[in-house]
């Protein structure tokens, strides 16, 4: 991996789960921080682990399915951060789970902003800085049922899921003439999140991992080094690829 030292990271959706995992390890590895977060703050936690390390950390809230919010998060993480080297797209949720009978216009029209709309008008707002970067990371947070469809209900969430790594793989080839990779992961069963915690029981949990090859759930640990690493590869030749951290219960 390349040194992550000294180098300026914005996390969308960073106060828990995943996002919060992959904060800490980017601050671990060297560099500073803005995390972002709409309804679970960041633990207070962090800014020791921050001083600990000597680097800087900054919370920011906004709701990222507006455009005037959107671009807002993302001058006010390059003003603290002087400039920008790392997204990592991880805001999202599954909202509700609605079969298709139950999807209306304006659930389905929420699933699409909270998942797409957010990572692309932070996406596009960010381009200009991480292209002056010079070599610069973007790391989109898809999942397992953007590659299988998911469970009961999640049709939508799914098929927004979906969408990012289709986008995942078209800005890549944008992008890649102003230095920025931009590669995913699609986590399948992450226990101890806010999604599982509230969407997915015991008795479904159980039912996954006995078909898990690995014999165990995963945890946002194994997301978050997956998520570094992806990060860190500055002089790589890793665009365009979606990394699955599923324990092997699907191999694309």
């Amino acid at each position: 991996m390349g040194s992550l030292s000294g180098k300026r990271a914005l996390v969308t959706g960073g106060g828990q789960g995943i996002g919060l995992a992959t904060v800490e390890l980017l601050l671990d590895a060297g560099c500073d921080v803005a995390v972002h977060y709409f309804s679970d703050s960041p633990p207070a936690e962090l800014d020791a682990r921050a001083a600990a390390r000597g680097r800087r950390i900054v919370r920011l809230r906004a709701d990222l399915t507006g455009q005037e919010a959107a671009d807002k998060l993302v001058d006010d993480a390059v003003a603290f951060l002087g400039g920008l080297d790392i997204l990592v797209n991880n805001a999202g949720g599954l909202i509700g789970r609605r079969t298709l009978g139950e999807v209306d216009p304006p659930f389905w029209q929420k699933v699409i902003d909270v998942n797409m709309t957010s990572a692309l008008l932070v996406t596009r707002h960010a381009a200009p800085s991480l292209a002056a970067a010079g070599a610069s990371a973007v790391v989109n947070v898809a999942s397992l049922a953007g590659r299988k469809g998911g469970h009961g209900g999640s049709l939508v969430y799914a098929m927004t899921k979906g969408a990012i790594l289709t986008m995942t793989r078209a800005l890549s080839a944008e992008l890649a003439g102003e230095g920025i990779r931009v590669n995913a992961v699609a986590p399948g069963l992450i226990l101890g999140t806010r999604f599982h915690n509230t969407f997915t029981t015991k008795e479904s949990a159980d039912a996954t991992v006995r078909q898990i090859p690995l014999g165990r759930p995963g945890n946002v640990a194994d997301v978050a080094r997956a998520i570094v690493y992806l990060a860190s590869e500055f002089d790589g030749f890793i665009t365009g690829a979606t990394l699955d951290i599923n324990g092997g219960i699907y191999c694309a």
